[in-house]
């Protein structure tokens, strides 16, 4: 049998309790997603928390599953996740006057900037608020559309002033 020398590496041990180490070393039992987490300047972060305290439990039906590494600025509903991410960077085709105008929508009285992905993902990034939120959809929950969004507006337009980040 052709082990890989990665894997070769982990099985040796000569005690139960090595191999009990090597195999924990070797392989991961944390299901959750994980994502990167952002690192705005201070005001944007503060906004980001206060968000963070008024997300709901569920989203389009989908129980609060926050992926790791914890943190206020991340936060996930459902397997595979709708992650929401606040305190990111300004996308660059929000830029692009031609783009945002075709690739914008409107839910519930909060402005997002559309992007679609190879994957049959898609993120949203709001617009016109003092911290960008991002919420991105993976291809199995892009069937009911902008409903998520939906489920963030509210928290959003509490938490996150009108302005320009």
């Amino acid at each position: 049998m052709n082990i890989p020398r990665l894997r070769r590496r982990c099985l040796t041990g000569t005690s139960a309790l090595a191999l009990l180490i090597t195999t924990a070393a070797c392989s991961s039992s944390d299901d959750k997603a994980s994502v990167v987490v952002p690192s705005p300047a201070a005001k944007a972060a503060g906004l980001c928390r206060d968000l963070h305290g008024q997300l709901p439990e569920k989203v389009d039906g989908l129980k609060r599953t926050d992926p790791g590494p914890a943190s206020e600025l991340t936060a996930g509903w459902g397997d595979p996740a709708i992650i929401l991410r606040c305190g990111v960077e300004r996308p660059p085709e929000m830029i692009d006057p031609e783009y945002a105008k075709k690739n914008s929508v409107r839910v519930n009285d909060v402005a997002w900037l559309l992007q679609k992905h190879d994957d049959g993902s898609y993120t949203f990034t709001t617009g016109a608020r003092l911290a960008y939120v991002e919420v991105t959809l993976p291809e199995e929950r892009t069937g009911d559309g902008l409903g998520p969004l939906t489920d963030f507006a509210e928290p959003i337009k509490k938490t996150v002033p009108k302005g320009i980040a």
